[in-house]
């Protein structure tokens, strides 16, 4: 079943929380709800960045020279 035509629905992308389709106003989310899980998630730790040590670095030895 086709969903109703809203000019304030987005056709993508889906929300990522719930895959409704987005609404302008809380782009890219359908609803504050949504924004609210998503933002929930962050702060509770669930989602993360995963970190860099230090000695991976570029690939270069901090004594050898940078090459141009």
């Amino acid at each position: 079943m086709a969903e109703a035509k809203d000019p304030t629905l987005i056709r993508a992308p889906r929300c990522p929380i719930c895959e409704r389709l987005t609404i302008q106003q809380f782009r890219p989310f359908c609803s504050k709800r949504c924004a609210d899980v998503d933002l929930s998630r962050w702060l509770n730790g669930i989602y993360a960045v995963p970190e860099r040590d230090e000695d991976e670095g570029d690939g270069h030895r901090s004594d050898e020279p940078y090459s141009s």
